[in-house]
């Protein structure tokens, strides 16, 4: 396990969760049914934690 870092993983996790409850709150906000909020929110967290995995290989590589 040569140069694994610890906090990639805890802060993809974190960005994730984060970006899904403030994209739920800001839909309901807004209007939206709290279910659709939630799948709306969900979206958007997979799409964070897709591009938060891409930045973190981008950087890998650079090294």
């Amino acid at each position: 396990m040569k140069r694994y870092n610890i906090i990639r993983p805890i802060m993809l996790i974190a960005v994730a969760l984060l970006t899904k409850s403030l994209v739920t709150n800001v839909c309901m906000l807004l209007g939206m049914e709290a279910e659709l909020a939630s799948n709306v929110g969900f979206g958007a967290m997979m799409i964070a934690a897709l591009v938060m995995y891409a930045r973190f290989n981008r950087q890998r590589r650079q090294k």
